[in-house]
C-alpha cells in the first residue's frame, strides 16, 4: 500500500490541533468498548431496551471514531492505534461479548483488517482519488463486513472453533450488527465532517 494514501487527511491542521484531535479519538476508541455498556447499564437497568442495544451504540461510535481517523490522522501509527483498539478493549472488558469475549480472541485479526478496509477507502477513494464521501463510506463498509463476517463463518463452520451458543450470538455481532453500526458511524462522522468544514470556511 502506498504510503502517500496513509499520510493522505482531508486538510493540514496545527500541531496543537493535531494533538488534541490524535488523543480524542485514540480515547474515544478505546475507553468506549470498555466502559459504555457499563454506564448505559449503570443508569437505564438491565432489562432496558437501549441496554439490550448497547453494542449498536458503542460500535457506532467506534465507526465514527474510524472514519474520522480516516479523514484527519495521518501516518501508520495513528491509523494502526485506531484500527486496533476498539477489539482489545472489547476482549480485555468482555463487556460486549461477555462470556464469548475469550472465544473472540481468534476473531482480533479479523475486525483489524475490516477496521484498516473501512479506513484506507476513505484515504484511498476520498481523499487520494477525490470520489465522493459516501462512495468511500460503501466501499468500505462492505468490505469490512465481508472480511469480518466471512472470517467469523470460516473459523465458525470450517474449523468450528465455537461453542452452538456462540455462534448465535456471534454471526448478529460479526454480520448483521457490524453492518447497522458502521452505516450509523459514517453518517455521523460525515455530519461531523460537514460541521468542521464549515467551521474552517467561517
Amino acid at each position: 500500500m502506498e504510503e502517500k494514501v496513509i499520510n493522505q487527511r482531508v486538510r493540514d491542521f496545527s500541531k496543537t490541533t493535531d494533538i488534541i484531535q490524535t488523543v480524542a479519538i485514540f480515547l474515544v476508541a478505546f475507553l468506549t468498548p470498555t466502559f459504555l455498556a457499563q454506564i448505559i447499564k449503570a443508569v437505564f437497568g438491565e432489562a432496558s431496551v437501549i441496554t439490550a442495544n448497547s453494542q449498536i451504540i458503542v460500535g457506532s461510535i467506534v465507526n465514527v471514531a474510524l472514519v474520522m481517523a480516516a479523514i484527519n490522522l495521518k501516518g501508520w501509527a495513528k491509523i494502526l492505534g485506531v484500527v486496533t483498539m476498539p477489539s482489545i478493549s472489547t476482549i480485555m472488558s468482555g463487556y460486549i461479548f461477555k462470556s464469548a469475549s475469550t472465544a473472540m480472541v481468534p476473531m482480533i485479526p479479523a475486525i483489524w483488517l475490516g477496521n484498516f478496509a473501512l479506513v484506507y477507502s476513505f484515504k484511498f477513494l476520498m481523499l487520494s482519488k477525490k470520489q465522493n464521501y459516501f462512495v468511500a463510506g460503501i466501499v468500505g463498509i462492505v468490505v469490512k463486513v465481508a472480511v469480518i463476517f466471512g472470517c467469523f463463518m470460516l473459523l465458525s463452520r470450517g474449523l468450528n472453533m465455537f461453542k452452538p451458543q456462540q455462534v448465535t450470538m456471534l454471526q448478529k455481532a460479526m454480520g448483521l450488527t457490524q453492518l447497522i453500526t458502521a452505516c450509523i458511524g459514517s453518517v455521523v462522522a460525515f455530519v461531523i465532517f460537514l460541521s468542521e468544514k464549515k467551521s474552517v470556511k467561517e
